[in-house]
């Protein structure tokens, strides 16, 4: 039983402290959930809340993150042709898990798709969505190149790199707002940075040494992220994969670098025969 004697004596003094929003919001849900209703039960909380998602990118939590990511997937189904080849996927995802179980953010429920398009390239978005295309599948000699890839991709995620990235874009463009940054407003931009706008050259270089250090736990060769771009540096036309990530020459440095300075004796994945078979009769 609500007192409402004591109720409306607190209300008043609550409303000349600037609290009458909230009390009207708190009065309509109480009035609501008290009184029987002649119909089936309205679940109110989606219709004050609906439409009215926004996130703050400049403290966005781990949670808030996946959804943004999830909405990102479901507006990038209709960029992009995401295969439907279940045999390509799972084993493409069973390399990510690997690297996954090893990542600086294994909280994450990371997701690994596959896009068909011949174009060498791979992209990641928000909350461990990570993208690779079937062309550069084919280009990669072995698993450990492919799995070199993803761990990269999967850095920038370890970095929130392209949270980071729309935070300055919104409020550059002017459309982020005091509290943050609107759902679709959020989406729009994450998305088309995730296709069409390169990292950052410090991004590049933090996902690389996040990449290589998660290639490493994992057991693959490390070897195998620098053949991957020195193979991609070195061919006649620019691939998508190197075009959308500058710095390349410098990168390979830095993470030759690296190698020699913590070198590993585990070399897992360099079988070029059996991956490129499998990946073969995967794309029959």
């Amino acid at each position: 039983m609500i007192n409402w004697q004591g109720f409306w004596k607190n209300y008043r003094l609550w409303q000349r402290r600037g609290f009458y929003p909230l009390i009207s919001v708190v009065v309509a849900l109480s009035l609501c959930l008290s009184t029987p209703l002649p119909s089936k039960a309205i679940d109110l909380l989606p219709l004050l809340f609906q439409g009215v998602q926004v996130f703050n990118l400049s403290n966005i939590s781990d949670r808030q993150e996946f959804e943004l990511g999830k909405q990102m997937n479901q507006q990038l189904q209709q960029e992009v042709r995401i295969s439907r080849n279940l045999q390509l996927n799972r084993y493409v995802e069973e390399v990510g898990r690997r690297l996954a179980a090893n990542s600086d953010r294994s909280n994450i429920p990371y997701t690994f798709q596959v896009v068909e398009d011949p174009a060498v390239n791979a992209f990641a978005t928000t909350g461990g969505f990570i993208y690779v295309n079937t062309g550069l599948l084919t280009t990669a000699d072995n698993e450990a190149e492919l799995a070199s890839v993803l761990a990269h991709e999967m850095g920038h995620i370890e970095g929130k790199h392209l949270v980071k990235q729309m935070r300055q874009r919104a409020i550059a463009s002017g459309v982020a707002t005091a509290t943050g940054l609107n759902k679709n407003a959020a989406v729009g931009i994450g998305v088309d940075l995730a296709l069409n706008r390169p990292r950052s050259r410090q991004d590049e270089y933090d996902a690389d040494t996040r990449g290589l250090r998660n290639l490493t736990r994992t057991g693959y060769s490390q070897s195998a992220m620098v053949s991957f771009m020195k193979k991609l540096q070195s061919s006649r036309t620019v691939p998508t994969f190197l075009s959308t990530h500058p710095g390349t020459s410098d990168r390979v440095n830095s993470l030759q670098n690296q190698i020699n300075a913590q070198p590993s004796n585990q070399n897992n994945g360099l079988d070029n025969t059996i991956y490129q078979n499998r990946i073969r009769a995967f794309l029959q």
